[in-house]
């Protein structure tokens, strides 16, 4: 049996991916930026609150699907926005697609995936599509066109990145930060030391660009030099009368995603979106914030009916999602899991990686004595009310 099919949790696809990726890759997916405090944080917090087990409750007839704008779900969990996954895998994109559409799963398009809107629309199924603001407003204006032409139903608006953060572990790697011929050589090395990902992702993968942007990259940008270009050309000066121009161009729910405060949340209801993400970006952004699980009880209270609310960062399993539903959320969004999978093995890991979630969550919510999502709440959780 290969050890692909030996993986039974987050942390053995990580230990896979770590192993089948060039260095520089696996540093992208598993790093955060500065001490990476934060990203320990969401993953500590989450393990610290304890489920409650009941027994005894008949749990026959459980039923862990949800609907949220208009998307009929199998299950509370959504394949996050994850730059360059075509990277990971051959179109990593289109693959993780495909797994999520056979799970009853939405996938997350970000804007800088390697396989464009339009390639990942038709090849699988119209992803939710993230989308980050560049100065160009007329080039973004071009793209939610394009992203609502595809078909995407859902536009997830991400706002903690109005210019990427200090990532130490992507400048170690040599992933940013080097130049010329010592950038070159980097990764050529990189990619020679993992032939198995040579051939199958840099040689028959192609082309490398990103694809919903490339109209507005310098020509023949590598892959490896997107950040750069990125840290020039977003848009610092985007604020909440943004989502004017917006709107003007996409008649589809919004998703305002990076979300930490009661503050930022009634803004976000001001502004009528249909729902926010609870979110720190995956500790990839400002270094030192509390962590999303910690951050979601005093948004929901705040501004809880108002909107659906979503959470993100640190979830591993299906016992962390039931923990984040307990908290409020309608629905947890993973990241680095599934990148983790999808560079472990492409779309069977991802598929195995979405089916253990579902098995996880079921057992939890079997013990739990929650036989619908309705019944998740503060009383599933030591310390909560019940």
């Amino acid at each position: 049996m290969s050890s692909l099919h030996r993986a039974a949790s987050v942390s053995d696809y990580r230990e896979l991916a770590r192993q089948r990726l060039p260095h520089m890759l696996f540093e992208y997916i598993d790093g955060g930026s500065y001490a990476e405090t934060t990203l320990r944080r969401n993953v500590r917090d989450l393990e610290q609150l304890l489920l409650r087990q009941r027994v005894m409750r008949n749990m026959s007839a459980l039923d862990m699907r949800i609907e949220t704008l208009g998307q009929k779900l199998q299950m509370p969990i959504a394949l996050a926005p994850v730059g360059i996954a075509g990277m990971f895998a051959r179109r990593g994109e289109i693959q993780a697609a495909h797994a999520a559409a056979a799970a009853g799963v939405p996938l997350c398009l970000s804007t800088v995936g390697i396989c464009s809107v339009e390639e990942v629309a038709q090849a699988a199924q119209p992803p939710w599509f993230q989308l980050y603001v560049l100065h160009d407003r007329g080039f973004m204006r071009e793209l939610l066109r394009r992203a609502r032409a595809a078909g995407c139903p859902v536009l997830l608006l991400t706002v903690d990145l109005p210019a990427p953060a200090a990532r130490y572990r992507d400048v170690r790697s040599g992933f940013t930060g080097l130049r010329g011929m010592r950038s070159w050589l980097n990764r050529a090395h990189d990619g020679l030391t993992h032939p198995r990902w040579l051939w199958d992702v840099w040689l028959r993968g192609r082309p490398h660009h990103l694809g919903s942007i490339a109209g507005a990259l310098p020509e023949g940008p590598a892959s490896g030099d997107f950040l750069s270009w990125i840290g020039r050309n977003f848009d610092r000066s985007v604020s909440w009368q943004d989502i004017d121009w917006i709107r003007a161009e996409w008649d589809r729910p919004i998703v305002i995603k990076g979300i930490m405060t009661e503050e930022d949340a009634r803004q976000a209801v001001r502004i009528g979106a249909q729902a926010l993400v609870v979110s720190n970006h995956g500790g990839r952004q400002l270094d030192g914030v509390r962590s999303s699980i910690t951050a979601l009880p005093p948004i929901v209270e705040s501004v809880g009916g108002a909107l659906e609310i979503y959470v993100d960062g640190g979830i591993r399993s299906g016992l962390d999602a039931l923990k984040a539903l307990c908290l409020g959320a309608k629905l947890c969004f993973v990241g680095r899991a599934w990148a983790y999978a999808l560079g472990a093995g492409g779309q069977s890991a991802v598929a195995r990686l979405l089916s253990t979630l579902r098995s996880e969550l079921e057992l939890a919510m079997t013990l739990t004595g929650c036989r619908t999502l309705h019944d998740a709440g503060p009383a599933l959780l030591e310390g909560g009310d019940g």
